[in-house]
């Protein structure tokens, strides 16, 4: 069981901490009634995306005996331009460093993660087209 719980800080400013006690804020534009002194809600989903599978992704590859020395997840979701606005198409892309990668394992890497063990990427599966990208620089 996943718990996440946010406390109502004033204007549109939601506050809490992680289970490991670390304090996260959110907040919405100043043009839709907030102060931006925060995460956007709809951010921190495509941080999950990238923070899940990243995690998954290097665990994979060491496991692989892959010599990484660096890993960037950048995700981006558009959502219709009016309510409702769910995300409809992620694009999440891969960069990888390291040395002698296989990119055959490092694309296996990222349907394992994608497919089998990153929950978020399962859950927004469901509601949105995720494209996914890799690339890989020799270090």
């Amino acid at each position: 069981m996943v718990e996440a719980k946010l406390k109502w800080a004033g204007g549109r400013r939601f506050e809490g901490v992680s289970t490991w006690g670390f304090p996260i804020a959110t907040d919405i534009s100043k043009n839709s009634g907030g102060a931006e002194s925060g995460y956007r809600p709809t951010e921190l989903l495509m941080f999950a995306l990238a923070g899940c599978t990243g995690v998954d992704v290097v665990n994979i590859l060491e496991k692989m005996r892959q010599k990484i020395s660096g890993v960037e997840v950048t995700v981006t979701g558009r959502q219709p331009e009016s309510f409702p606005k769910p995300f409809n198409h992620i694009e999440v892309k891969y960069l990888f460093r390291g040395e002698n990668l296989d990119r055959e394992k490092v694309r296996q890497a990222v349907e394992l993660s994608e497919g089998k063990y990153c929950s978020v990427s399962q859950t927004l599966a469901g509601v949105a087209k995720i494209v996914s990208t890799i690339e890989i620089v020799e270090e």
